[in-house]
């Protein structure tokens, strides 16, 4: 009787671990289905933006990279080439920096873009315009910015990530209103309403240098970012009046 339980009992073992084996398999199995069933949606989320995407990154005669590289800074006004509703909206089709403000004299700085849309200027450290007391921090000399933005606008910046993860940024900008941004990767929104803090500082006695109070925002901007390329797109949410020079990105 002893010797049949325990053949019973050792049947019943037996079964049990080809049941629990089958089971670990077939677990294994769906995991795997499921893992690449979100790398297969994942891949085509951001393929499917940058397929049908026909702005390219930036170049000129002084700037020659591919794409803007994260982390590290990545300059506003080195938005994406493509023109009007590719690679960026602006209110008007006046460039009111590059040859308005700066005039077109020839310099590089003074008509860089000056026949697009988006306004862009640059740093300048005569007459206290940019290096004033009243600057939270000092910005680098000459350092282009997009400015005179108002809501609606956007612009798309083409990045190569070094490596998938979580990333922030901190935004070295002036304000003289305050306002608010987003940002999209590939497309679908990220991150935002990101609140920006007003620059506007009431002692400062020259009432057109309240565009020029630079500060940083750190830790202003949080993202998860794909390996390789992506396009960033920076909406102007709310407020305007914002100059904007670069966010500069590290791993979380």
């Amino acid at each position: 009787m002893l010797s049949g339980l325990q053949s019973q009992h050792s049947i019943h073992r037996g079964q049990w671990q080809v049941e629990a084996k089958r089971w670990l398999r077939e677990s294994v199995r769906f995991l795997a289905l499921f893992v690449l069933f979100l790398g297969i949606a994942y891949w085509k989320w951001k393929s499917d933006f940058l397929i049908h995407y026909t702005g390219t990154p930036y170049q000129d005669s002084h700037y020659r990279k591919e794409s803007q590289e994260i982390p590290g800074k990545v300059q506003c006004a080195y938005y994406d080439s493509g023109g009007e509703g590719v690679a960026y909206h602006d209110s008007d089709a006046k460039n009111n920096g590059s040859g308005a403000l700066n005039p077109a004299d020839g310099t590089y700085l003074n008509e860089f873009r000056k026949n697009e849309g988006v306004d862009i200027s640059y740093t300048k450290f005569h007459d206290q315009i940019d290096n004033s007391p009243y600057d939270l921090v000092t910005p680098p000399e000459n350092q282009l910015y997009v400015g005179w933005t108002e809501p609606g606008e956007w612009f798309n910046i083409t990045v190569n990530v070094a490596r998938a993860g979580e990333y922030t940024a901190d935004l070295l900008y002036t304000s003289n209103r305050g306002g608010s941004i987003s940002l999209d990767v590939n497309g679908k929104a990220a991150a935002g309403p990101i609140t920006i803090g007003s620059t506007f500082n009431a002692a400062d006695p020259v009432a057109w240098r309240q565009w020029h109070h630079w500060n940083v925002a750190p830790g202003l901007v949080k993202l998860r970012l794909p390996t390789g390329k992506s396009v960033l797109t920076v909406h102007i949410l709310t407020g305007g009046n914002m100059n904007l020079a670069y966010f500069d990105f590290k791993t979380s």
